[in-house]
């Protein structure tokens, strides 16, 4: 249980005063304005930092050549046929990786658009896959103030002038422009899925303006958390004597960023919509047979707001209307000429040609007075294309249609749905904000790391199933026919009953923009408590997505690029490492490094998964629906039990999801995975009345875990294996990762303990505070000498998410401080002022010197692993699981579980399950 005071001496806070002036902020205290007290804050000012990319070692160059070689073989081959291979470590892309991020933009699956916390719109990924880092310089938002009759004019970007690539002054484009804006006393506050942007007194210093960014993530709302649109409210204080005229400019290129932002045909669009919504639609035509996207910027017209446009300006003077045109008509008059409206679509654009837009908003602030002014984004492509041909419709089609001019509705409806947003939102946070146990850094990274969930190359579609399209294809590595892809009997059923109940859509997200593979699912164990805690639906159907995976079979040919032999790309039994990447759902395991099948801890990872999800939502229709699956993968690791005592053995390759990381023998970490496995799978198997399978993985516990421990266990820790290697003895962060999910889900502990606190305090002294006083996180292999174990690139790296994972075990274990402090040292690394600056970008994982690898990674959402330990202390936080004891036999509480029909029989409803129909209640039923 968490005590009250704990943690008061230990918060981290960045009080806003200390950013902004007392009085400006009593000025903003209304209509949600002023940034909350527990935000992520930085100056505009700030210097983004080239970010320093990892580099292996001589050595490390030598032993992974022949890999090198292969991968470097097969990404040429990839690219001979337009497509990216999942990893691709030796292409660098043309924007150098800064520390300049900020909240993206959107809702989930739907294509995204992340904003620096400077301004700028960067990170495109409306292309499934791709992402485009970036920024367009042309899409900004200004400002011009007249006051005095008209003699005092300022005009300025809202955003820093010290951008790269703004071309030379004097030109007809965006150098034209006021890149005037200081940023000294300009802040930007981020509390995902909000940022507010405070000027306080700059570029007028009798104007303070608050810019408010929010965007529809919106916990247990599946309609409008699926929106691609984004609003961005100005609230003008004018602390002058005499009134201001202020028009607020947005403008926005027509462009997804990359090749196509020249590739031509693209058309602008004036519109006056519902409500006195107007603005531009931008018609874009993505390359490379991309399907389009059309963007929408809109501002809101009232009484004392006027709102104009001008549907298309250039960047050259071979252009009708210049940027410098438009900017210079702007600071003459602060709007455009209302007749606009009526000009129709422009001419498409030319082959190098960039064709932009323009929303002017114009108001009079009053001396002494207040004005809010309200824009609006919005971008519709209604249809995701993967490479390998297969197409869907997005989630939020079922809501707007499947036009593109759907951006229209959206920009409408953030319009007027806004306040609504927010207020939802906030009564999602307030309680974890205002939890005073609670250090402040804490509560601003559990938020701020969700935004993963939108920048991660998500994708949500409408339909439920696509009929596979596993045709003939030369791009593919090996000819195939539809024959090689065998999926049985059972799992069709499986997926008519999915149809039937599928009501929020299916759900994607990327290992990492580095590392394109959807919903890799040795990563996703780590990542998956946030959607469990926020979007349950989609967490229960990626897990279905799995189930049905693990019971089907892919026998086409596949060269594993380490070991250089090939193998089939998916064996039945078998958790796939991921859904796939230029296919998904329909061509599994895009990852080729190492043969998954053989992996020891996707298997364990699906079980204990399924059993905690099965125990949270207390979801039987979910739990009958994956039973065939938790038993096929739990009988398949059998074979990997070599000595028939319980324990299954690695195999001397680094067969898990560190995959540069050798095993040998029995491991801590597949080992401990395997224990907690046997024993969610006998509860869960109680609850689905499968008394014969309970009691198997009940007695094969009883005699794996004695070896367990026989073998590993050294008085103070769980040794790295039961090898006979330099790093055997290593302290491996992750060693308790199955006693994590074991807690997590309300089953008793694997180990007593002692020799779990034990071993979490030997991972606090030496992997978390013997690396720079812990204020990095924790190490992922530490010898017992103190020294990091640099037997590989993975051992000697810090990974964010296992650092998370650590600090929930120990919060599970009441070591509360220690957890606190482990944590802190991935904020005080990637979030602070004196970090490395990986903000809304975190890592996979850095070296103690500071060289990331793989930014933008799905592993950090496990942040929310320590929120569901914390909330598993509070009474009624989470629903009790089903329990099993082991020692003294199977014991469940009565009624725990209702079906979604409120049947209480077990029985009838898998009677109703098609796909139980023949399998382990074929007798019973």
């Amino acid at each position: 249980m968490v005590s009250g005071t704990l943690f008061l001496c230990r918060k981290n806070s960045w009080p806003p005063e200390e950013y902004i002036s007392r009085t400006t902020l009593q000025l903003f205290d209304f209509d949600s304005s002023a940034p909350p007290a527990q935000a992520w804050r930085r100056r505009l000012n700030s210097h983004a930092n080239i970010l320093k990319e990892f580099s292996i070692t001589f050595m490390e160059a030598i032993r992974m050549v022949r890999l090198g070689i292969r991968l470097w073989s097969y990404i040429r081959k990839e690219a001979a046929y337009g497509r990216k291979a999942p990893i691709d470590p030796f292409t660098r892309e043309s924007c150098k990786p800064s520390a300049s991020q900020g909240v993206p933009l959107g809702g989930m699956g739907s294509g995204s658009i992340s904003r620096g916390f400077r301004g700028d719109f960067r990170q495109w990924q409306i292309v499934p896959g791709i992402c485009e880092p970036s920024p367009v310089m042309e899409n900004q938002f200004s400002i011009f103030i007249s006051r005095d009759g008209g003699n005092k004019k300022i005009a300025s970007v809202l955003a820093p002038g010290q951008h790269e690539r703004l071309g030379k002054a004097g030109d007809q484009g965006i150098s034209s422009w006021g890149w005037n804006l200081n940023g000294q006393h300009s802040t930007y506050h981020a509390l995902f899925p909000r940022a507010w942007t405070i000027y306080d007194g700059e570029p007028d210093p009798e104007l303070k303006i608050s810019c408010r960014q929010i965007s529809p993530f919106i916990p247990h709302n599946y309609g409008d958390s699926s929106l691609p649109t984004a609003v961005f409210v100005y609230t003008l204080v004018n602390t002058g004597r005499e009134r201001a005229k202020v028009s607020l400019l947005f403008t926005w290129a027509n462009s997804i960023g990359g090749i196509s932002h020249f590739s031509g045909d693209h058309v602008n669009e004036p519109f006056i919509g519902k409500d006195g919504v107007s603005g531009v639609l931008l018609h874009h035509k993505t390359a490379r047979g991309n399907p389009p996207v059309t963007f929408a910027i809109a501002a809101c017209e009232s009484q004392n707001v006027s709102v104009t446009v001008l549907p298309s300006f250039g960047l050259s003077e071979g252009s009708r209307i210049t940027a410098k045109d438009m900017w210079g008509g702007m600071v003459e008059d602060g709007q455009f000429d209302r007749a606009n409206f009526g000009t129709g679509p422009s001419i498409p654009s030319s082959p190098g040609e960039t064709v932009c837009a323009a929303v002017s908003a114009s108001t009079w602030v009053e001396a002494h007075g207040k004005c809010t002014v309200a824009f609006a984004l919005a971008w519709s492509s209604p249809k995701v294309k993967f490479l390998k041909g297969s197409s869907y419709h997005r989630r939020y089609t079922k809501f707007y249609g499947t036009s593109e001019r759907a951006a229209v509705d959206l920009v409408h409806d953030a319009l007027t749905n806004y306040k609504r947003w927010e207020e939802e939102i906030e009564n999602w946070q307030s309680p974890i904000l205002n939890d005073e146990r609670l250090p402040e850094w804490y509560k601003f990274t559990l938020f701020n790391e969700l935004y993963f969930l939108v920048a991660g190359g998500t994708v949500w579609i409408e339909s439920p199933l696509s009929t596979p399209n596993m045709r003939n294809d030369h791009h593919q590595l090996v000819e195939v026919e539809n024959a090689d892809v065998k999926v049985t009997e059972t799992e069709a059923d499986c997926r008519q009953d999915s149809i039937k109940n599928d009501d929020v859509g299916r759900f994607l997200y990327l290992e990492g923009v580095e590392y394109i593979m959807w919903c890799t699912y040795d990563v996703h164990f780590y990542a998956s408590f946030a959607l469990l805690e926020l979007f349950p639906k989609i967490e229960l159907n990626i897990q279905r997505d799995f189930a049905k995976a693990v019971l089907s079979e892919d026998v086409r040919k596949v060269k594993f690029l380490a070991e250089g032999k090939c193998g089939i790309r998916k064996v039945r039994g078998a958790v796939p490492h991921d859904l796939g990447t230029h296919d998904p759902w329909n061509e599994l395991n895009a990852y080729n490094i190492h043969d998954s099948s053989k992996w020891k801890d996707l298997n364990p990872k699906f079980v204990l998964q399924v059993y905690r999800d099965f125990a949270a939502t207390r979801d039987m229709s979910f739990g009958v629906d994956v039973w065939p699956a938790v038993r096929a993968a739990m009988e398949y690791m059998e074979q990997f039990d070599r000595d028939d005592d319980g324990l299954i053995e690695n195999d001397g390759f680094p067969d898990q999801t560190y995959d540069t990381w050798t095993v040998h023998g029995v491991s801590a970490y597949c080992g401990c995975l395997w224990l907690a496995a046997l024993q969610a799978a006998a509860a869960m198997a109680v609850e689905i009345g499968d008394s014969s399978f309970a009691e198997r993985c009940k007695s094969k516990f009883l005699k794996a875990k004695p070896s367990f421990e026989k073998k590993l266990w050294n008085g103070s820790y769980f040794n790295y294996d039961s090898g006979s290697s330099s790093n055997s003895k290593s302290i491996q962060a992750d060693q308790l990762a199955g006693q994590w999910y074991t807690a997590s889900s309300g089953l008793p502990s694997l180990f007593d303990g002692f020799k779990i606190r034990n071993a979490l305090q030997k991972i606090y002294d030496f992997n978390v505070m013997k690396v720079k006083g812990g204020r990095m996180g924790a190490v992922n292999g530490m010898h017992p000498s103190g020294k990091v174990d640099e037997s590989c690139m993975q051992s000697r790296e810090i990974w964010s998410g296992i650092t998370y994972a650590v600090a929930a075990t120990m919060i599970l274990t009441g070591m509360e401080e220690e957890a606190f402090k482990t944590a802190e040292g991935i904020f005080i690394a990637g979030w602070s002022e004196d970090g490395y600056g990986y903000w809304f970008q975190t890592p996979e994982g850095w070296t103690i010197d500071g060289h990331f690898r793989s930014l933008m990674y799905m592993r950090p959402l496990a942040i929310w692993g320590m929120q569901h330990a914390l909330s598993l202390s509070l009474p009624k936080a989470i629903p009790e699981g089903p329990k099993i004891n082991i020692k003294d036999g199977i014991h469940i509480s009565p009624g725990r579980f209702r079906s979604s029909h409120n049947e209480t029989g077990i029985r009838k409803i898998a009677t109703k399950a098609k796909c139980f129909q023949n399998s382990v209640f074929r007798c019973s039923c």
